[in-house]
């Protein structure tokens, strides 16, 4: 059983220079991250370069991730496919290997009208038995599960839970008006993340979590216990980097500050390239300033940590 709530880091996949899967780092990230006292592991997210691994090399990351995590805290798997059943094959693939539930998006061949977005669903559902969060990214993906459509996800047992990227808090109170409690909702876009825990999302999906793990679990821990003034300083010392999450080249910024913090590689797969220039200059800046700045955390908190 998955307990649905808490800072659950979308985790990056690791690279050497030539571009092959560091299995042993990525391995090495994910350690760091449940050490740290992140609530769960989502691999292979956007922010793990699904679409740019093969079959196999998604299989292998899974298992990788799978022996790393050990139990200590759930791990999910992303599942970004081109098709409905290269999406049902890797749900019965994953659930062998034992992850504990899966993070799903839409079919991402073409901008899905609504019932094609149920019928996904509904086919990747009926593959497994995991526990399955819908991810909903109109942003990046230009798919937006609207509530008319969840109306009928909601009657498919295994859609537990939603990661809505929408950048709009408003869908957040919408579908707790329209299901209840049906769903465990996580707000899935950093620089929005304390409004939507103060709205009442049971949880976070995070990238720049990659890099500040402490600082991400302090803001969700003193949320939930009321302590809403501290969670502000911390996140308001953070949103120059939380903003990083919202843009194009996200994955290659949370990987440029995860190196910068010694906790990863900023390697990058073709097409995507490393950070150059002005961009590059801003990042680098941005997380000296941060590092520079840095809050204490709560004495109890850095305890829990």
């Amino acid at each position: 059983m998955i307990d649905w709530s808490g800072v659950f880091p979308a985790t990056t996949t690791q690279f050497r220079d030539d571009e092959s899967i560091d299995i042993e780092s990525t391995q090495r990230v994910i350690d760091g991250l449940i050490k740290d006292g992140v609530h769960g592991i989502i691999a292979l997210g956007t922010v793990g370069e699904n679409v740019s691994l093969s079959a196999d090399e998604k299989r292998q990351v899974i298992a990788a991730a799978k022996e790393v995590v050990d139990g200590r805290v759930p791990l999910l798997t992303g599942t970004a496919e081109y098709t409905s059943k290269l999406a049902a094959d890797y749900a019965r693939d994953v659930e062998r290997i034992g992850v504990d539930g899966m993070m799903l998006l839409p079919a991402m061949v073409y901008q899905a009208q609504p019932r094609e977005i149920v019928e996904h669903y509904r086919t990747v559902a009926a593959a497994t038995d995991l526990p399955i969060m819908i991810y909903n990214n109109p942003v990046s993906y230009k798919i937006d599960i609207k509530v008319e459509t969840m109306r009928e996800l909601a009657e498919i047992d295994n859609l537990v839970a939603v990661k809505e990227s929408t950048e709009d808090t408003r869908r957040i109170i919408d579908l707790q008006n329209a299901f209840g409690d049906r769903f465990a909702i996580f707000g899935g876009v950093d620089d929005i993340a304390l409004e939507a825990l103060a709205l009442g999302a049971q949880g976070w999906v995070s990238g720049l979590t990659n890099a500040f793990p402490a600082e991400s679990v302090a803001i969700y821990k003193l949320m939930k216990a009321g302590r809403t003034d501290e969670a502000l300083e911390i996140y308001r010392w953070f949103m120059p980097l939380l903003d990083l999450d919202t843009i194009p080249t996200l994955v290659q910024c949370i990987k440029l500050v995860e190196q910068i913090m010694g906790r990863g590689s900023e390697m990058v797969r073709a097409p995507r390239l490393k950070l150059t220039g002005e961009e590059r200059a801003y990042v680098e800046a941005v997380t000296k300033r941060a590092i520079e700045t840095r809050p204490t955390l709560p004495a109890d908190l850095q305890a829990a940590a």
